[in-house]
């Protein structure tokens, strides 16, 4: 088996127009598709970064609340590749509450944290 490269990353969300504001307004993710599954009450949207599908972002009436803190079981966090993280902080804080720029002790690269409105960590690893 060889796997080619990662499709995309389902998330479910408590808050659906908070959260497609958050990845869509904040983060700048495009919209390629919204549908609303009248069947099961719930909104999908898929979401691409500069072209390129990645996450779908789900909202059902009866989701379960899952630990989100960086080392419970299961998705760490989800991370993403920044050019000058600083500018983008700056642009973040306009927004959003973001912690401290740090320096990865293995590849000297900056990185940050911030969270999502469901509190799932999100990190900005500078290129």
């Amino acid at each position: 088996m060889k796997l080619s490269k990662v499709h995309h990353i389902a998330i479910i969300v408590s808050d659906y127009e908070r959260s497609k504001e958050f990845y869509t307004r904040i983060l700048g993710l495009e919209i390629l598709r919204e549908t609303y599954r009248r069947n099961r009450h719930s909104y999908k949207l898929d979401l691409a970064l500069n072209g390129e599908y990645i996450i779908e972002l789900f909202s059902f009436p009866d989701y379960v609340p899952r630990p989100s803190y960086p080392e419970a079981l299961g998705l760490r966090h989800l991370a993403f590749e920044v050019e000058n993280i600083e500018q983008t902080v700056e642009e973040l804080k306009q927004h959003i509450s973001v912690e401290a720029i740090r320096i990865d002790s293995l590849t000297g690269k900056k990185f940050v944290f911030f969270t999502d409105p469901d509190g799932m960590p999100i990190e900005l690893y500078e290129r």
